[in-house]
C-alpha cells in the first residue's frame, strides 16, 4: 500500500508498505478521506512538542471496513469515521472517564503512525459508523469535536459573551458549537478574510482585529466588562498570553492550543477576577455525538469549510502551498 511519511520537518515522502494485518479487536480500515489539521501543519514544520520523526501523520480519517473481528456490530464496506484517541483503559484519567487525558494516550498521527495510508488496522471501538454523513463530513468530524470539547469545558451558555481568538478550523469550530449553544460570539484574528469568513458563512456576531487596538475595541464592545468565556486557538504562545487580559471578573479561559513552550500571566490580575483556566486536550465520545447532531440539524457548513483538496500522492507538493496565507486554505482534504 502507499502512505505518506514525513521523514523530517519539511520532508515528505510517498512510500510503499505492507497492508497492516488487524490484531484480535482491530478492524481494518481503507482510508478515503484524511483532513488536514494544524496538527499536520506543525509535524511539517517541525513545532510539534510531542513527536518523533519519521512519522506517517493524519488523524482526521474516514474510510470504509474492510475486515472486522468476528462478533462486530460493524460490517464490511460500512462507511466509518475513526476516534484518533487510543487510551490505555487503566491510568487514574481514564478510571474517571477522562480518557482524551490519558496517561499514556497514543494519538494516531502523532504519538504512532497515522491515517495517511491506504489502510489502517484501530481498535474497534475506536470505529464509529459515519451513518448517513459523507466521507468527506465524517474527515470532519475529529477536528469539530476538538472545538466542541472546548466549548464544553467553557461551559458556554447562552448567557455568555465568548472570544475566540484564532480564526482557523479549530477556532471556527469553536465558533460554530458556542453559536448552537446560544452564545454571543466575538472573534480575533490577524487575518480580516477569516474573520469575514466567520461572520458571512459561520454565524458569528463581531470581530476584531488583533492589532494594537484590540483591547481597546473589546473594552468598548462590552462596556469594559470584556468576556465571560474566552477560548484561545491560536497555538501562539504570545496570544495565548494576551488573552489572559480579555476575561472578564469571574470569566473562564480555556486554552484549546498547545505550544512548546511555557505560558505565563499576571496573577495579581488573574486572582481578582477570580478567573478559571482551563486546558482543553482532544474530545471525549459526546463530543463526537455533538458533531454528529448538529450536522443532522445543518448548522455545520462542510461544504464550506472543505476548500481544498487532493490525491494522497500529490502530498509532498500540496502541504507546502496548503500553509502559505494567500492560499485561503481552511480545511484541506487528502482523498485515497
Amino acid at each position: 500500500m502507499k502512505a505518506l511519511i514525513c521523514n523530517e520537518p519539511g520532508r515528505l515522502s510517498v512510500i510503499d508498505r505492507p497492508v497492516p494485518v488487524p490484531a484480535p479487536g482491530e478492524v481494518l480500515v481503507r482510508i478515503r478521506r484524511v483532513g488536514i489539521c494544524g496538527t499536520d501543519y506543525h509535524i511539517f514544520q517541525g513545532k510539534h512538542p510531542f513527536l518523533e520523526y519519521p512519522r506517517v501523520m493524519g488523524h482526521e480519517l474516514s474510510g470504509t471496513v474492510e475486515s472486522v473481528p468476528q462478533g462486530s456490530k460493524l460490517k464490511a464496506g460500512e462507511a466509518v469515521y475513526i476516534v484518533p484517541y487510543l487510551s490505555c483503559g487503566t491510568c487514574h484519567a481514564c478510571r474517571k472517564g477522562v480518557s482524551n487525558a490519558c496517561q499514556s494516550i497514543a494519538v494516531l498521527g502523532v504519538h504512532r503512525d497515522g491515517g495517511m495510508a491506504e489502510y489502517l488496522c484501530v481498535p474497534e471501538g475506536n470505529v464509529v459508523s459515519a451513518g448517513s454523513a459523507s466521507l468527506d463530513a465524517a474527515a470532519t468530524i475529529e477536528f469539530l469535536a476538538i472545538g466542541a470539547h472546548g466549548v464544553k469545558r467553557g461551559s458556554v451558555s447562552a448567557a455568555d459573551r465568548v472570544l475566540v481568538v484564532g480564526s482557523g478550523p479549530i477556532g471556527m469550530s469553536a465558533i460554530i458549537f458556542a453559536k448552537a449553544r446560544g452564545a454571543h460570539v466575538t472573534v480575533m484574528d490577524v487575518r480580516e478574510d477569516r474573520l469575514g469568513f466567520t461572520l458571512d458563512r459561520l454565524g458569528a456576531d463581531a470581530m476584531i482585529m488583533a492589532d494594537a487596538s484590540a483591547e481597546a475595541e473589546a473594552s468598548r464592545m462590552t462596556g469594559g466588562d470584556f468576556f465571560d468565556v474566552v477560548i484561545d486557538a491560536t497555538g501562539n504562545a504570545g496570544a495565548m498570553q494576551r488573552g489572559f487580559g480579555f476575561i472578564a471578573h469571574a470569566g473562564r479561559y480555556v486554552l484549546v492550543s498547545v505550544v512548546r513552550t511555557d505560558i505565563t500571566f499576571s496573577d495579581p490580575e488573574f486572582h481578582k477576577r477570580e478567573a478559571t483556566l482551563f486546558g482543553s486536550r482532544n474530545a471525549q465520545a459526546d463530543d463526537f455525538a455533538e458533531v454528529v447532531r448538529q450536522m443532522a440539524a445543518g448548522r455545520v457548513p462542510v461544504d464550506a469549510l472543505i476548500t481544498h483538496r487532493g490525491a494522497l500522492e500529490d502530498g509532498p507538493e500540496l502541504f507546502p502551498q496548503w500553509l502559505r496565507p494567500e492560499t485561503g486554505t481552511i480545511k484541506a482534504i487528502l482523498e485515497i
